[in-house]
């Protein structure tokens, strides 16, 4: 008996990992960011279904995704979600810490995307920050802030403590007052003034 393994049937039998993201609340104001997407890891094959379905028929089906290949191993050309292809393609001139979601020629989100691997309390400040409406910060500039105060680019292994104690007590004063889970608007992230949060 002969066996075929079909190496892309695990992605479609798979359910697709929910999106994590943070969207800027309907405003007049816009601003350079849309909100913020959270991918579990830099499998784009995986991780634009979940985002995909989370963000489609909100302003219009997602038919295109643009990314910077600086930051995604792999950049597949096409992605099946929920009975239709999402187009991928790729940019170098792209923020690297960008993601386009283009909706036909009707609309287009601009996601800054937190890196996989950042620690909770880091997370929720980027997805925060990328969420304020009328908002100038770049991705660029949001990830450089976060770098600046060690969240992001730490050395392997290294946590708040390995940086020393007065590291350690920021981070302690920032946690305990609130800073880590709080939204721009003073609730914290996943209440019900939420967007999206999962």
């Amino acid at each position: 008996m002969t066996t075929t393994i079909d190496r892309a049937a695990p992605h479609a039998l798979a359910p697709p990992v929910p999106a994590r993201l943070s969207l800027t609340p309907p405003s007049a104001l816009s601003g350079q960011l849309d909100g913020a997407w959270w991918p579990a890891s830099r499998d784009l094959s995986i991780e634009l279904v979940g985002l995909t379905l989370a963000l489609d028929g909100v302003r219009g089906r997602i038919t295109r995704v643009i990314v910077n290949p600086a930051r995604w191993p792999v950049i597949p050309h096409k992605v099946p979600v929920a009975g239709h292809t999402v187009h991928v393609g790729w940019f170098t001139e792209q923020d690297p810490d960008k993601v386009i979601l283009l909706c036909g020629t009707v609309a287009r989100w601009d996601l800054l995307v937190v890196p996989p691997g950042t620690p909770t309390a880091g997370a929720a400040r980027l997805m925060s920050a990328a969420a304020i409406p009328g908002s100038v910060l770049t991705a660029g500039a949001l990830m450089s802030a976060e770098a600046v105060i060690g969240r992001i680019r730490e050395a392997p292994g290294g946590d708040a403590r390995s940086r020393g104690p007065d590291a350690q007590r920021r981070e302690d004063a920032w946690e305990s007052e609130g800073g880590a889970c709080m939204s721009p608007y003073g609730h914290p992230i996943g209440g019900p003034s939420a967007n999206v949060w999962r």
